[in-house]
């Protein structure tokens, strides 16, 4: 299993992120779901494949919506980061793979299925009609008779500040860090704070994330700290500096802040002038590092 797989599928397990991400792409920011009513789900379906042998299909996440001890219904979290085809078809065979438990009453009650795409990469919308139409599909179907699957995507890199603004969650940062970029600062509290971090990583091309809880414990911050944004990007920062000392070489200093600051994507400008001032040297010197590890 790929590293963004793993990160993004252990970050939207958390109940507070899942009823989050239910409340603000579905309800519009309305609190209808709270993270007590969320209860994890299994991911994983059976089917029959063309040997009549059973195959097994993985969601990335799936939790029930638990009120009063009873299922309302059943979300599933699916990540892409590019174009699939194929995921409009996996959807009807999750959501039929559910439903067929429901009718085989292997489930105490009945419930909908709805699937949530969450598409980290460049949007496409893809429906079983566009589907079929692409795959050249003859003209004469009867199209009203065909049950048109379609894909609920959200493009979590562009979305409106009216629609990241309802976040409550820690998805408020990714969603605004992917929105800003260079620019982004914020004093929210960061509440899952390795879970986070590594997101905000593998978003960023980070391929290797393994050494985060590391990272965090050198600089001292525990899951259960109280600490905002600005102070943890500042903490990273301060671990660079911290490492070069160490070492006793100013480079090893400087090679500290600009590990760090592109770990989060800040501008080549602005890690520039971090440099001089951390160190304070002139801007000459600070190029000269730039060159060096940048």
């Amino acid at each position: 299993m790929e590293t963004n797989d793993i990160v993004t599928k252990n970050f939207e397990s958390y109940a507070d992120v899942a009823a989050d991400i239910i409340n603000v792409l579905l309800h519009e920011g309305r609190r209808r779901v709270k993270d007590y009513e969320m209860l994890s789900a299994a991911t994983e379906s059976l089917y029959l494949d063309k040997e009549n042998g059973l195959r097994n299909q993985l969601e990335d996440v799936a939790k029930y919506h638990v009120v009063n001890g009873v299922p309302k219904v059943l979300y599933l979290f699916a990540n892409q980061t590019k174009v699939d085809k194929g995921m409009v078809l996996r959807k009807a065979g999750y959501a039929g793979g559910e439903y067929r438990r429901q009718y085989e009453k292997q489930n105490p009650s009945l419930y909908p299925v709805i699937e949530i795409v969450l598409y980290w990469g460049k949007s496409r919308g893809c429906s079983l009609h566009r589907l079929f139409d692409e795959e050249g599909a003859t003209a004469d179907i009867i199209w009203k008779y065909v049950d048109d699957v379609q894909l609920h995507v959200w493009e979590m890199r562009h979305l409106p500040r009216e629609i990241r603004e309802l976040f409550q969650s820690d998805m408020r940062i990714i969603v605004d860090y992917l929105a800003e970029g260079d620019s982004y600062r914020s004093d929210r509290k960061v509440i899952h704070k390795e879970a986070t971090v590594k997101m905000l990583r593998v978003l960023s091309g980070d391929t290797n994330v393994d050494d985060t809880g590391d990272a965090l414990k050198e600089m001292g911050i525990k899951e259960e700290d109280e600490i905002r944004v600005c102070e943890l990007f500042d903490q990273y920062t301060r671990k660079g500096i911290a490492q070069g000392i160490s070492q006793g070489i100013s480079q090893g200093v400087a090679q500290g802040i600009i590990i760090m600051c592109k770990d989060f994507n800040t501008s080549y400008e602005e890690t520039l002038q971090k440099v001089r001032l951390k160190l304070n040297i002139s801007e000459q010197e600070a190029e000269k590092e730039m060159k060096l590890y940048w």
